[in-house]
């Protein structure tokens, strides 16, 4: 406001100076009259930027177009067809493998990868700290889509004693956002801190953060089903 009340002094100062200094010179060929100068003056001033009459808009920050973060490369793992990609560390102990159907005993741990690596489900924290309990084991049957798809397809051949480490890409392999409390589709955290950690890579909605996840699954047996339920292997 400050600076249009200064701008409107200045035109009527320049017109005052000059009614004075040079009243009677006629206009010059092909040089607009002094009514019309002072119009498109005028008419100008409202083309001027806005932050000269806008409060604050002169040190209002002008936003950033966000970039999403390139996915790392992860050379070591296997990628399936499906989109998600494993490695196995450790070999099973020779029983039978998981079919679908079959009724899984898993124990597992799951890291951000693609934002620093932070731990959402582990064992084994120190004592007091965020992940310091005694879990059970995850029980699901393959095919039924208790699991997020996947870990349920990484379970499928796999035997008592096997480690694979699977890569997940968000998106339809990883947890679905229609539930955001991971009550309906797991594996879901055991502690508070776990189930924080994930969201905040989860429901970042920016782009600005790699929610590509690492999940470690450890097959603890596979049951198989039977007439009367599921046989559990010795």
């Amino acid at each position: 406001n400050l600076l249009l009340v200064l701008l409107v002094l200045l035109v009527l100062f320049s017109c005052a100076v000059n009614s004075l200094i040079i009243p009677n010179i006629p206009s010059l060929p092909h040089s607009p009259p002094r009514r019309s100068f002072m119009n498109s003056v005028a008419s100008n001033a409202l083309l001027l930027p806005a932050a000269l009459f806008v409060p604050g808009a002169a040190n209002a920050a002008v936003p950033e177009p966000r970039q999403q973060q390139d996915l790392q490369d992860y050379s070591d793992f296997t990628k399936t067809k499906e989109g998600w990609s494993f490695k196995d560390a450790t070999p099973g102990k020779g029983g039978t493998a998981a079919v679908k159907g079959d009724r899984v005993v898993f124990d597992w741990s799951g890291y951000t990868i693609g934002y620093f690596g932070r731990p959402f489900q582990a064992k084994g924290g120190p004592q007091g700290g965020a992940f310091d309990k005694d879990l059970d084991y995850e029980r699901t049957v393959l095919g039924s889509g208790s699991q997020i798809r996947a870990v349920e397809e990484a379970l499928v051949g796999m035997s008592a004693g096997q480690v694979r480490q699977v890569i997940v890409p968000y998106g339809d392999l990883s947890y679905p956002e229609s539930d955001p409390n991971h009550e309906r589709v797991g594996p879901k955290p055991a502690t508070f801190s776990g189930l924080r950690a994930l969201n905040f890579v989860l429901e970042n909605k920016a782009g600005t953060i790699d929610r590509t996840l690492l999940i470690n699954l450890k097959c603890i047996r596979v049951d198989k089903k039977s007439a009367s339920g599921f046989t559990v292997e010795r």
